[in-house]
């Protein structure tokens, strides 16, 4: 009775919790830096704040880029400190429309720890009253060097229906251009276009280096990629107890073709489902990687962290 009514007040606090936009708590560091290949700081931080958690992650850590504000006069540095004190050292902050993109491009300049990839997303294309002329200022800061990687792009048929999928499909391919034309990662977002995303992909001719980014294929659509040369980037969605066929997703991909995001603030892993997500909570996705594929944990953490040197160049 007793662990009945504890177990019950623990899930009004953790709902309480969702409702106020509260992070979770730090997870235990990793024994090996891995990097987080796919965030969104912008949004996390305007809309959540910066997770308040052990002295040791407050800001002047060594992947904080020199900063020595507090979480109030810089939360962009504060919450790059946070995610270092629990080894994440590196992370990628991904853009989804010019305004995001422009965003991420100067913070990747300001901070060692981040670097940037620039796109728009398969939803914003066939909003936008002038699509070329958005091209042209995501090419233009494709050019960047701290930016090193082209996307998010691809295609998302649950989002957009039948109207809006030739001008997601002509973004789509003006994008991988922009990606070989500079030699940057194509970062691929798909949602619901499996077969449309290859297609594509191989008409074009796919650039060197090419992201499934929150890939939410089965084992089948894994070994597509995998096949192609692909990295496959797994979410906080893969600890979700429905995620069957993304744990045999990831068993099929060779530790060397697989990373490691959170697509913060989205996809926090178990579990704390339904708060914030943050870059600090990588440790949670890495260690349940880890266990459903039976790979000791230093030797996945230096392989997510190798290929991420591979695919985005040095930080």
């Amino acid at each position: 009775m007793l662990a009945a009514m504890t177990e019950q007040t623990e899930t009004r606090k953790q709902r309480a919790a969702r409702r106020a936009g509260e992070f979770p708590p730090a997870p235990e560091a990793l024994p090996v830096p891995v990097l987080d290949s796919h965030t969104h700081l912008d949004i996390t931080v305007s809309e959540y704040g910066v997770p308040q958690v052990s002295a040791e992650s407050e800001p002047g850590s060594r992947a904080n880029g020199g900063s020595s504000g507090g979480p109030a006069d810089d939360p962009v540095g504060a919450a790059i400190g946070v995610a270092a004190g629990v080894g994440v050292d590196r992370l990628v902050q991904v853009g989804v429309d010019v305004e995001s993109s422009r965003w991420g491009a100067d913070v990747a300049e300001r901070y060692g720890a981040v670097l940037a990839t620039v796109a728009l997303h398969p939803n914003e294309a066939p909003r936008l009253a002038d699509l070329d002329e958005a091209l042209r200022e995501i090419e233009s800061l494709a050019a960047r060097d701290r930016v090193r990687g082209v996307g998010e792009t691809g295609m998302d048929f649950f989002r957009t229906g039948d109207e809006g999928r030739a001008a997601q499909e002509k973004s789509f391919r003006a994008h991988i251009a922009i990606a070989k034309r500079y030699g940057k990662a194509l970062v691929i977002h798909d949602r619901d276009a499996h077969a449309e995303v290859l297609r594509i992909l191989d008409d074009e001719g796919a650039p060197d280096t090419v992201v499934m980014h929150c890939f939410s294929g089965d084992a089948d659509f894994a070994r597509e990629c995998v096949r192609r040369g692909y990295l496959l980037s797994f979410a906080g969605t893969v600890t979700f107890g429905s995620a069957g066929a993304l744990r045999e997703a990831a068993t099929v991909t060779p530790v060397d073709q697989l990373l490691v995001e959170t697509d913060a603030p989205y996809l926090t892993p178990m579990p704390h489902r339904g708060r914030p997500n943050a870059s600090y909570l990588i440790p949670l996705t890495v260690r349940f990687l880890a266990a459903t594929t039976g790979t000791d944990l230093d030797e996945l953490c230096a392989a997510i962290s190798a290929t991420g040197n591979r695919a985005f160049g040095p930080w």
